[in-house]
């Protein structure tokens, strides 16, 4: 089960809850499940009793013990425990959701973590005559078109060098009315002491805008053009390469990617072990939907590329894992192996897009 499987579940649960005449509320558009916070349980949680107790006149807690026994019978969920006022912490059947979360996010490429359909909302986004400031416009435009939103972006100013050098466009240009005024700011970069973030060319150049928080002044110097492991674009865009040489070299040994089960039975007892480097993995690509859709909501594509990084760092030694070493022959393990690896380039692939940067398949 994915993440987006149960978000899904839990606003069924509510449903189901409703119908029965346990709760007396409007059923959510949406539900959250995000990895438990300090003193939660379990793979996932979700505060929807906290947010439906005040309309169903009870407490949070009685909106959960009310909405545990639908959760409890539901394929795939092993457990459902309370904790705090009124937290659902859900338990899934590790290997179905591993499985299930990987079969997802290789049927839907790199649009994994993208609104099925539009959602209604129609945002204007309106910048002043500032690079890092029409940036982080744009970028934040194709995040809320990715969940679903019709979105415009102006700017009071506009330079056509920034559209040759870094691909960034905006849909006008001029000073906005009254009524709308300017709501993308970030710092800028400095005017003095500071390199020109042109001069990184488009790649280089867009991360050092967008990486940072809209608080955070952004540096620009040539630090983000290394090829070693301190440059965090480099280590996204290795592990998204090494991932996919992963499914070429796999092809030349003859086997190709099976989400399932990911643990390899030893020789010796039978025992199924894992290399302990896939359930962070996993872990993070079950939340790029849920940091997906809170860039969107908050403007802030950092977080999408701050998140990236997370996956890269969590990938490097898993990918280590994948191919058969030796004169191993592959397994189902392996094959289930492989296609975490494609999920991982899917992911990177997609981030990489929405941020307006290239994902090369060899670096």
């Amino acid at each position: 089960m994915t993440p987006v499987e149960l978000s899904r579940t839990v606003l069924h649960a509510v449903r189901r809850a409703v119908d029965a005449g346990e709760l007396s509320v409007a059923v959510p558009t949406r539900a959250v499940v995000a990895p438990p916070g300090p003193g939660g349980c379990g793979d996932y949680a979700s505060s929807i009793a906290l947010q439906l107790a005040r309309p169903a006149g009870q407490t949070p807690f009685q909106v959960a013990e009310v909405l545990r026994p639908y959760l409890v019978g539901t394929d795939g969920i092993t457990d459902v425990v309370l904790t705090g006022p009124g937290f659902l912490n859900i338990s899934l059947d590790r290997d179905a959701s591993d499985a299930g979360l990987v079969r997802e996010i290789l049927r839907r490429g790199d649009r994994y973590g993208y609104a099925d359909q539009p959602d209604g909302r129609v945002v204007q986004l309106h910048c002043p005559h500032d690079l890092r400031a029409v940036v982080v416009a744009e970028t934040s435009a194709r995040l809320l078109r990715s969940q679903g939103a019709l979105v415009r972006v102006t700017a009071e100013g506009f330079e056509d060098a920034w559209t040759s050098v870094l691909g960034v466009r905006v849909d006008a240009v001029g000073h906005a009315p009254a009524e709308l005024p300017v709501n993308v700011r970030p710092v800028p970069v400095p005017a003095h002491g500071a390199a020109d973030p042109l001069s990184l060319g488009r790649d280089a150049g867009r991360w050092a805008l967008l990486h940072p928080a809209a608080h955070d002044r952004p540096r620009t110097g040539d630090e983000h053009l290394a090829q070693r492991d301190s440059n965090p674009l480099f280590r996204v865009r290795y592990a998204h390469a090494r991932a996919r040489a992963a499914t070429r070299n796999a092809a030349e040994l003859g086997f190709t990617a099976a989400p399932g089960p990911v643990a390899i039975t030893g020789s010796g007892s039978g025992t199924p072990t894992g290399s302990g480097t896939e359930q962070p993995l996993l872990a993070a690509l079950a939340d790029h939907p849920r940091v997906l859709a809170a860039a969107a909501d908050h403007r802030a594509p950092d977080r999408l590329a701050r998140h990236l990084v997370a996956v890269a760092d969590a990938a490097l030694p898993f990918l280590l894992t994948v191919l058969p070493r030796g004169g191993e022959k592959p397994s189902a393990a392996h094959r289930a192996r492989l296609a975490v690896a494609e999920a991982v380039g899917a992911v990177l692939a997609g981030g990489l897009d929405l941020l307006g940067i290239d994902a090369p398949d060899h670096l």
